[in-house]
């Protein structure tokens, strides 16, 4: 039985790191090309190192189902329309270079990844599954040794272990620390006065915001200003469910029926 690493990239942000990093270029058509380059250029250094099997997320449309759950959630809005163009060439450059992609529309490019990583980690020819984005968010996939993350600009691994030792909370719980805490880049506040710290310290002891005790008198966990705290997670409950709704990635996304469809098919 073939053992095999699975990586799946997340195309946005690469495209997004490649855009800022690199000096402007365009092609005979005068559209602006020097991000899908770069994008290619790095994923084929993967296959260079050794990586065989990956797959490629991206959000061919910015918006998906979660704004239609919050009015302040992340859009297109604001982005650099060379930047925006760059999308739907970078998919069709990907394809053609061999490279399994996967456009999102209703869902974002962070649920493919958590659905291929889910789905991947679950075919016993599978070693390793490598999430390669920095996003918080895919924290809450980690699984011990099995499905780690990796930050390909600092080349850090973050196995379970290293997820609990980033955020104080265990994967299980990251959701339930974005909810509280907040994603900027996401367009969700969070609730006030629930910083990293105090989240991670009441997360560590009860795992999730529903597990939290109404009243601080009962939190066995020291935090400063816990009455506030409890009193502002009372008020906002619903808010923070919602919140928490929308940090968590969805994994039942079909992508693919056997993981050797992510095989590298591509010249060397």
């Amino acid at each position: 039985m073939a053992i095999v690493n699975v990586h799946v990239v997340d195309g946005t942000y690469e495209l997004f790191r490649h855009y800022y990093a690199l000096p402007s270029a365009r092609d005979a058509d005068g559209r602006e090309v020097a991000a899908v380059r770069g994008v290619l250029a790095s994923i084929r250094s993967m296959v260079r190192e050794g990586a065989t099997h990956i797959g490629v997320a991206t959000d061919h449309v910015i918006e998906s189902f979660r704004n239609g759950l919050w009015p302040g959630y992340k859009t297109g809005e604001g982005i650099d329309p060379d930047l925006f163009a760059q999308f739907p060439l970078l998919e069709e450059a990907l394809v053609a270079d061999g490279f399994v992609v996967w456009p999102m529309v209703e869902f974002e490019a962070d649920d493919a990844l958590a659905a291929a990583a889910t789905a991947a980690a679950g075919d016993p020819r599978v070693e390793r599954v490598i999430i390669c984005t920095p996003d918080k968010d895919l924290a809450q996939c980690v699984r011990g040794t099995r499905i780690v993350q990796l930050n390909r600009r600092t080349r850090t691994y973050f196995d379970e272990a290293g997820i609990v030792a980033k955020f104080g909370v265990p994967p299980a719980s990251i959701p339930d620390y974005l909810a509280l805490v907040g994603d900027a880049a996401d367009g969700f506040p969070g609730l006030p006065g629930w910083g990293a710290k105090s989240t991670a310290a009441v997360l560590a002891r009860y795992g999730h915001i529903e597990a939290i005790p109404a009243n601080s008198r009962d939190w066995n966990v020291s935090v400063a200003s816990p009455a506030k705290l409890a009193e502002i997670l009372r008020r906002d409950y619903e808010l923070a469910l919602l919140f928490r709704t929308l940090a968590t990635l969805r994994t039942d996304i079909k992508l693919f029926d056997d993981v050797e469809a992510l095989r590298w098919n591509g010249r060397p």
